[in-house]
């Protein structure tokens, strides 16, 4: 599983001018079973997502295909978290 935060950088003015193409990348990888979650990082730092199901090098590819990273709007940060407890709801991220 993956932490992918995505920090506003200095052009984070230009997020609204990308962001209904942000929306589509993030509904594409929703439906792919990559992207379980995603949020805004109050108070306006940014953004997250939780992945699953890829590695690192894909989901790198992934992420760089983002039209705020592309334009410079975030600064992209991937930790990878290796899963060895959750609760009972979550059991299927042990898988």
């Amino acid at each position: 599983m993956f932490i992918v935060k995505l920090k506003f950088s200095d052009n984070k003015s230009l997020a609204k001018d990308y962001m209904e193409g942000h929306k589509a990348w993030l509904q594409t990888w929703f439906e792919k079973g990559v992207f379980i979650l995603s949020g805004s990082i109050k108070p306006s730092g940014g953004g997250a997502i939780i992945a699953i199901g890829v590695g690192q090098m894909e989901l790198e590819s992934i992420i760089a295909e983002d039209p705020f990273v592309i334009e410079g709007v975030v600064k992209p940060e991937i930790t990878e978290l290796a899963v060895s407890k959750s609760d009972e709801r979550l059991s299927f991220l042990l898988e």
